[in-house]
């Protein structure tokens, strides 16, 4: 017989046997669970409820929410009688008596998970573990707490693990490294592989020097499980894994790690760490484990490969899933493998686990391989496999009452995995011998196992940037439908390797001598400036010309007569020649990245998301005038002639590259007067665009100084349009010089987002961080105000949570890649400089900001508390490191607050109140 067959044998008579022990209790939870399948509304106010009920620590806050949710879902019908009562009353008495509705609501929140997530407090959990171990289950505990946003909650999370290994009651432990690391930065991968293995060893000395008594009376180290939660862990965590149990203090211990089955890439991590595993054995070393669960993450692997623009990592169906897991509970079973590797097989689909006991008993690996399941997940069939097996081991979320919130996202995603249309536990209520959902999940398990040898096994995320910039330019057709340029895929170690390379390039590259471009021609300029490197305070970056009266008159007399050929093109071909910018800014993506480091401090990342503009802007206006022109075709399109486009320092490949090229697709000749603090970025952007066949004379490069030189670039008759980005006081100036320009202007403003007390509050402080200190904040979009309601501004939790996100950041020059915070472009101006050091009445530092002993350019970032209304910090903008907070009665008030300001470029608010957006 195969072994299919006989794990279909094996899989019924563990449901017999399920069946035949299920408790009245049991029953009634998977008939509850079965009537949720067929009330989707039910499901989604679940979801609702767990997702929101514990944001706010208001009753009154929670109260009203609690009656929105009613009125937008209605009652759940899945629920018993005497629920659905319960929740009706609720919802109608909550806006009177919201401290009498709201406590039970809550608690019986929390009543309703306890099988699920165990209690965290020392004599509960001390309860727990000794009934299960009288029941002979053993516990993998996996500690839950407050978002990991900062090093001190990451040390906060350690100590919590090493509490656990420190209790005689404890065997076995999960973590994630990103639980006991903050910073994890896939570009700085190395430095962030050596932080990861300094956590690991503390984790692994513990787990060595304490041991666990079995009820046999074997006595062992404590185990450690490393978790695998997002693609991005995969090659970081099993780096680190490696590395460490590598070292000689570490050949003696055995540790696991988990890979999931719904990533490709997964088996051929398992071969690889077999590989290893047999080769440490061979060496006296202790064998390993690996953990196969299928992956429970795909919704957010899915959202991350939209952002980013990536294919999804994991498999597109689900059968290929099943496939692959089959596949790898093939290898680990094998003789040869599972003596170096002990598998565990988690799962709830009994058919997987019927084909793992077949497995086990046909290689006689039975010593090797164990069985894992959830704990509080059909409990009944937990205790089947335990009997057939021999043993379980359930895996054990942990968490203190005072940190339950910190569960809902697990909370979430179990409820939302297995409901899904096609797990395995969805069906548990129906399920017997026969019946039609029997027989559909026995096909699924018979179709998944025969193609387990033709399976593909190669990653879906390829992308490789050393290839794009060596090889022959991708040409896209205008007819191509627009798609935004993916951003670098740093999980791949080829990307990293050739962003390495990029970076000691760049950092080792003598300075350039940059000259003007005017006429056709390269020249020297009236005057000669100087870049220097924001990152090595002296070090000259480039020298540049600077254009006079004489380069500015010869520009605009070429541009002019050269435009009306440029013009005369059919908006085909300029698009054509756009396309053809796209291909060369493509290639040329390292040497823009690096440029931007020199000459802006750019951080990799930031660098990077700009070349993806750039190609953005090319691709976009390429087909967007087309696209006009074919549903205006009653309209006449006429050029403005010669355009001055005049960015800013802070965005300098982006910003000129909107710029010039919107200007080229219309027809018009363009002059770019790439600011001064951002001269090389600009001249490495022309010659991509030159090369890629954009004429000379249509595009000139004319660098030369704020002074009466680029007011009589901007001022001169000949002149069509100026395309600038910049400050309100520079477009009032150009306008005050020359009334009748045609000014098409970006201006930036002080900008604030609205935190309510119904937000996810780690997703509010990882979005303000994010905004407030990218770039060192000097984008005209960051986040400058953080303007809270009272219940959040309050919150000593949430303060010391954003002060530890932002006071983990990196600071440093832009050529360590682990930099999150890098030198500003220029010495601080005036208004940022008292930013950073004055406080004004009411206002205390939450962080204070300091400068480097050795780079004036470099400060770390800063937080004020107390910002009051119609204050310095309040109205002004900045630009720099510094977010202030603002305490708001409610959101009116702090809408209030947010147009208080004469003018703001964008604003956002953090909340899960639909009502409140």
């Amino acid at each position: 017989m195969r072994l299919a067959d006989r794990a279909v044998e094996l899989a019924e008579a563990l449901l017999r046997e399920a069946r035949a022990q299920q408790t009245p209790d049991e029953r009634a939870q998977a008939r509850k669970l079965a009537r949720m399948m067929a009330d989707p509304n039910g499901k989604e106010l679940t979801i609702a409820l767990a997702d929101q009920a514990f944001r706010s620590h208001r009753p009154e806050r929670i109260a009203d929410q609690l009656a929105h949710l009613l009125e937008r879902y209605g009652v759940p019908q899945y629920m018993d009688w005497w629920e659905r009562v319960a929740l009706l009353l609720g919802g109608a008495m909550a806006h009177y008596l919201p401290s009498l509705v709201v406590p039970p609501i809550v608690s019986r929140l929390r009543h309703e998970t306890q099988n699920v997530i165990l209690p965290g407090e020392e004599e509960d959990l001390r309860r727990y573990l000794d009934e299960r171990r009288r029941s002979g289950t053993r516990l993998n505990l996996n500690q839950l707490g407050e978002a990991i946003l900062g090093e001190a909650e990451a040390a906060r999370r350690l100590e919590a693990y090493l509490a656990l290994l420190a209790r005689d009651d404890v065997e076995y432990i999960s973590v994630k490294v990103s639980s006991v690391f903050s910073q994890i930065d896939l570009v700085a991968f190395r430095a962030t592989v050596a932080r990861v293995a300094e956590r690991l060893r503390t984790l692994y000395g513990a787990a060595a020097r304490h041991h666990y008594r079995h009820p046999d009376g074997r006595v062992t180290p404590k185990f450690i499980n490393l978790d695998m939660e997002e693609y991005r862990d995969l090659d970081l965590t099993v780096t680190a894994f490696r590395e460490v149990l590598d070292e000689p203090e570490f050949m003696a211990l055995s540790a696991g790690v988990v890979l999931q089955a719904y990533l490709p890439d997964s088996h051929r991590v398992q071969r690889g760490l077999t590989a290893w595993a047999l080769a440490r054995r061979a060496r006296g070393g202790a064998p390993i484990k690996l953990r196969i669960v299928k992956g429970a993450n795909l919704a957010m692997e899915r959202i991350e490969a939209a952002v980013h623009g990536w294919p999804q990592a994991p498999y597109e169906t689900k059968i290929e899933v099943d496939a692959n897991y089959k596949r790898m509970l093939e290898y680990g079973c094998r003789p040869e493998h599972a003596e170096a590797v002990h598998l565990g097989v988690a799962s709830h689909n009994l058919f997987d686990v019927a084909y793992g006991l077949a497995l086990r008993e046909a290689h006689h690996v039975e010593p090797w391989v164990e069985f894992e399941m959830l704990e509080g997940m059909a409990n009944h069939q937990a205790r089947a496999v335990q009997a057939r097996a021999g043993g379980l081991l359930l895996y054990a979320p942990v968490v203190r009452a005072e940190d339950f919130h910190s569960a809902i996202a697990y909370l979430v995603r179990r409820l939302d995995e297995n409901t899904a249309p096609e797990n395995f536990l969805r069906h548990v209520f129906d399920l017997e011998p026969g019946s039609p959902d029997w027989i559909a999940e026995r096909d699924r398990f018979l179709a998944a196992f025969e193609i387990t040898a033709t399976l593909a096994d190669a990653p879906r995320r390829v992308q490789d940037r050393r290839a794009e910039s060596a090889g022959a330019p991708t040409r896209h057709t205008l007819d191509a439908k627009f798609e935004n340029d993916p951003e670098t895929d740093w999980t791949l170690a080829a990307n990293r390797a050739w962003i390495d390379d990029v970076v000691q390039r760049w950092r080792e590259r003598p300075p350039d001598e940059v000259p003007l471009q005017v006429g056709g021609e390269f020249r020297a300029g009236a005057r000669t400036g100087e870049g220097r490197d924001p990152s090595r305070p002296g070090r000259i970056a480039y020298r540049s010309a600077l254009g006079g009266q004489a380069d500015v008159d010869r520009a605009l007399t070429v541009a002019r007569a050269a435009q009306p050929a440029w013009g005369a093109l059919s908006i085909e071909e300029r698009g054509e020649r756009l396309e053809a910018c796209a291909s060369e800014l493509t290639r040329r993506r390292g040497d823009l990245i690096g440029a931007m480091m020199l000459d802006g401090a750019k951080t990799v990342t930031e660098g990077d998301i700009e070349v993806c503009e750039a190609l953005d802007f090319a691709r976009y206006y390429a087909r967007s005038l087309r696209q006009t022109a074919s549903e205006l075709t009653d309209c006449r399109m006429n050029p403005l002639g010669v355009v001055v486009v005049t960015p800013p320092w802070n965005f300098p490949l982006s910003i000129p590259s909107g710029g010039v090229l919107a200007a080229l697709a219309a027809g018009n000749a363009v002059v770019l007067k790439p600011a001064p603090e951002a001269i090389l970025v600009g001249w490495w952007l022309v010659n991509c665009l030159w090369d890629a066949g954009i004429p000379r004379e249509i595009l000139q490069f004319l660098p030369c100084p704020d002074d009466e030189i680029g007011r009589a670039l901007v001022t001169d008759a000949r002149v069509g349009a100026v395309i600038l980005t910049g400050s309100v006081e520079t477009a009032r100036l150009f306008l005050g010089w020359r009334p009748d320009l045609t000014l098409f202007a970006e201006t930036s403003g002080k900008n604030a987002i609205v935190v309510t007390s119904l937000a996810d509050r780690d997703q509010a402080i990882r979005d303000l961080v994010r905004s407030a200190f990218g770039h060192n904040g000097q984008k005209c979009s960051a986040a400058s105000l953080a303007i809270c309601e009272a219940e959040v501004y309050d919150a000593a939790d949430f303060r010391r949570q954003l002060r530890d996100a932002a006071a983990s950041l990196a600071v440093g020059g832009a050529w360590e890649t682990s930099s999150r915070v890098t030198p500003l472009t220029q010495p601080p101006g005036a208004a940022l400089r008292r930013a950073l050091t004055v406080l004004d009445e009411g206002e205390e530092w939450l962080l204070e900001p300091r400068p480097a002993p050795d780079n004036p350019q470099l400060w770390s970032p800063g937080i004020k508390l107390g910002v009051r209304p119609g204050s310095f910090f309040h109205r002004t903008e900045c630009f720099g490191p510094v977010l202030g907070l603002m305490r708001a009665d409610n959101l009116e008030h702090a809408i209030e607050l947010v147009n208080a300001q004469p003018f703001g470029l964008t604003s956002g608010i953090q909340t899960l109140d639909d009502r409140e957006i």
